[in-house]
Parts: C-alpha cells; sequence; structure tokens
C-alpha cells in the first residue's frame, strides 16, 4: 500500500501509543510466569509474534480488547519444546529474546523470520548461549536465523559484546532468572543502546525479578519467579512520539499535544532534549503526561544517538527541514535495523531535495542548504523509516508518496489515521 502526503498544517491532540520495547518485555516476562494480566499494551505485528512464541513455548495469549488488557498464561520458566517452527516475521526484539528463552527447553528449537530478519546478525547471542552450554546455531552457519537452540541451560557466564545489540543483553537476562546458576554477563565492549536495557531492568523489577549491574556487564541470579501480582501496566511510547512531536514543530498550526507522554527508563524520551536544542518550543507536563509542541524556527546541532538508534530517522527529517547542518554520530550501529536507515534516510531525503553527507558512523544533513520537494520514497519496509517520511512530507513543496506503508503495523498501527485526525492531508492508495 502507498500513501500521498500534501504539504499541510497539524494541531490538537494525539495520545502516544503503548510502548513497543515494553509490550515485548511484558509479554514474555508473563509467559516466564504463571500467568499476569498485562494492561494497555502495544497490539502491533511485532508484539504479536512476541505472544505467539509465548504460546508455542505452552503459554496462552488472550486479548480483550473492550478492557485494554493481554491475559497470558505462563509457561512458569519452563518453557515446552514447540510443535513447530517460531515465526518471528519481522521483529528483531522477538528473535533476541525468544532464542534465549529457547535455551530453557528440553529440546530444539527452530527459529527463523522474514527476508529482512535473517539478514540481522544473531551470532553473539549464539555464541553466549554456547558459553552457558546451549546448543545455539545458525543453519547457515553465518550468524543470522534461521536459528536452532536446545538446551537447558544451567547458567554460568557469558561474554559478548555490547555494541552490536542491547536485545542480547535483555534476552540472557530475563532466560537467566529462571536458570539453575543465574548468568553473569561480561561485555567485551562498550555497551550501546544501554537505556533499553534499563527498561528490561524496569520490567523483570515490576515482576518481581532482580538484576543488577557490575563493574564488568550485568548480573541476575537463579531460581527466581516472575510474578507481576495485580497486572502490569504499559507506558507511552516515545519513539512514536517522537514523529508527532516532530510534526507539531515543523508543520504546527498552534500547538500540538501529545498524551500518555510518563517519564520512564525509555531513552527515546530525549526527543524532547533534542527538540528544545534546535529551538523548539516544548513543554512537558511530566505529572500530567501531556508534551505540548509549537511551530518553531529550529537550527540544526550535533546530536549522538549511540543509546537512541531509532530516533536517526526523526532526527534526520528534523535536520532538513532546519536552518544549518544537523550532524548525527555513532550511527553504525542503526545500520543494522529493519533495513540499513542511515542509508535509507540519506537515499530518501536526497531524492526530496535534501544536501545529505553519508559516512559509515555519521549522517549530516545541511538544513540550511535544503529545500524539500516532494518525491516518490520508498519506505525499505521500516516502520520508522515510512513514518519519518511521511513528516518529512508535510513540509515539502508538492505531494510526497510513500511506498509500502503498510509496514507500519510494526509498532503504530494507527499513525496515519493520528496524523489525519490532526489535519495532515493524508491519501492512501
Amino acid at each position: 500500500m502507498d500513501v500521498d502526503i500534501s504539504r499541510s498544517t497539524v494541531s490538537g491532540e494525539a495520545q502516544a501509543p503503548p510502548s513497543k520495547s515494553y509490550t515485548h518485555r511484558a509479554i514474555l516476562a508473563a509467559g516466564y510466569a504463571d500467568g499476569a494480566t498485562v494492561h494497555d499494551p502495544l497490539v502491533s505485528a511485532d508484539t504479536r509474534a512476541t505472544a505467539r512464541a509465548v504460546e508455542a513455548f505452552g503459554g496462552s495469549v488472550a486479548r480483550d480488547e473492550n478492557a485494554g488488557t493481554m491475559e497470558i498464561d505462563g509457561f512458569d520458566g519452563t518453557p515446552d519444546v514447540p510443535d513447530d517452527v517460531i515465526d518471528c516475521a519481522n521483529s528483531g526484539t522477538t528473535m533476541r529474546l525468544v532464542t534465549a528463552a529457547a535455551g530453557l527447553a528440553d529440546g530444539l528449537t527452530v527459529l527463523t523470520g522474514d527476508d529482512s530478519l535473517r539478514s540481522r546478525p544473531q551470532g553473539a547471542l549464539l555464541r553466549a548461549l554456547d558459553q552457558l552450554g546451549a546448543r545455539a546455531e545458525s543453519t547457515r552457519s553465518n550468524g543470522q536465523a534461521p536459528l536452532v537452540v536446545g538446551g537447558p541451560i544451567v547458567g554460568g557466564t557469558a561474554a559478548i559484546p555490547g555494541d552490536v545489540s542491547s536485545q542480547f543483553i535483555t534476552a540472557l537476562l530475563m532466560a537467566g532468572a529462571n536458570t539453575d546458576a543465574g548468568i553473569d554477563i561480561a561485555l567485551e565492549t562498550e555497551l550501546k543502546s544501554a537505556p533499553y536495557v534499563d527498561i528490561t531492568l524496569e520490567v523483570m523489577d515490576a515482576f518481581g525479578v532482580q538484576a543488577r549491574k557490575t563493574k564488568r556487564g550485568f548480573s541476575v541470579a537463579g531460581h527466581q519467579t516472575y510474578d507481576a501480582g495485580d497486572g502490569y501496566n504499559v507506558p507511552g511510547d516515545f519513539s512514536s512520539m517522537s514523529y508527532l512531536l516532530a510534526a507539531g514543530a515543523l508543520a504546527g498550526d498552534d500547538s500540538v499535544t501529545v498524551t500518555s507522554a510518563y517519564p520512564s527508563a525509555q531513552g527515546d524520551q530525549a526527543i524532547v532534549d533534542i527538540l528544545e536544542a534546535m529551538g523548539a518550543a516544548v513543554d512537558w507536563g511530566r505529572d500530567t503526561g501531556e508534551i505540548v509542541v509549537q511551530n518553531s524556527a529550529l537550527e540544526g546541532i550535533e546530536v549522538g544517538v549511540e543509546d537512541t538508534p531509532d530516533l536517526l530517522p526523526t532526527i534526520a527529517v528534523l535536520g532538513a527541514a532546519a536552518d544549518g547542518t544537523t550532524r548525527i554520530t555513532n550511527a553504525e550501529h542503526v545500520r543494522y535495523k529493519e533495513t540499513d536507515r542511515v542509508s535509507a534516510m540519506a537515499e530518501a531525503l536526497t531524492k526530496m531535495g535534501a544536501s545529505v553527507e553519508e559516512e559509515q558512523e555519521t549522517l549530516t544533513v545541511h538544513g540550511g542548504d535544503t529545500d524539500l520537494q516532494g518525491a516518490t520514497v520508498d519506505g525499505r519496509a521500516d516502520h520508522r523509516i515510512i513514518m519519518a517520511l511521511a513528516i518529512a512530507g508535510l513540509v515539502a513543496e508538492g505531494t510526497t508518496t510513500i511506498r509500502g506503508i503498510e509496514h507500519v503495523d510494526v509498532s503504530f498501527p494507527e499513525f496515519f489515521d493520528v496524523i489525519s485526525g490532526l489535519g495532515a492531508s493524508v491519501r492512501r492508495e
């Protein structure tokens, strides 16, 4: 499916969708438990993949649309050997978290996904599981899915790089609580995307499971029990909010208010500081969970995304519409997402008339030399590329056509309805 976005203004109020990162972890934590109620989960293509994995391991997941909950019966720390291959679709989070969970099963689990997911690196996690006593292999011997994982592991120490994916750390910590000996993680390189591990520790704590940072990395004791008590509430998603806030700063007619924006461990709440640094008028009521942003003249800045890789597409669009130069650094790991997001944004913004320089770890956007023009651009089957380019379309002259918009279902299924409700000119084909 394609969409046409025409230059337009936006105003009003929109509710942020629930956090994808928290929902993944809450669903799996409820699976590790005897069961739990997850309140206000994000229901999307990615989180449905995690729910299917919990069911494959012997649990069950029932959604109550009226109550806005997921009722999950868990596998109580001991996953069954699945009857069939676990298809993680396009969800990298599902693949990584479930690979470690498979290490607890007394038998072999096979995991796969779509073309994009089968190209993403998993080798470091497989090596870590091998150190813990699991059979952990890539069927093509290239560190990519399909994967075969066999257990059960008893725990121990695993050395793993921290600059490939923080999801590897999350996967080992969540599984480690259900081992006999626990797991000590020794980081071989500096941890990137560290706030995502903070999210994991926060969710685990809410389920009564303790893990901690150490001098070498992280540690989780074994023989712990996941228990969410009366249930777990999923907060709003700052990654998804970034597009709405950017829309208000670039195309606002008066102001845009985003609700469900309560503080959490999410690194992507840095979007508020980034907008302010660029000169946007932003008011965040942390107690009320509301962020109000007004149309503002923006100036380019330098910003590192080592801890906030999902913000790169949004920052790139802000930079293209700002005066001066925006330099996005520490971005190499952003190339290993659903697509190479550094290259994807450079290509699409250049097609729209932006002056862009791409290096291995850096994306530089010369906003002062840019007049955005409508163009036909490829969403690269990547939800974050699609949504960021839609915001660019709001301020480009003419019409911007984005290919393959159905992939927003990964994290923000109602995205185009929401921006249309704010006044954006949206025509779906």
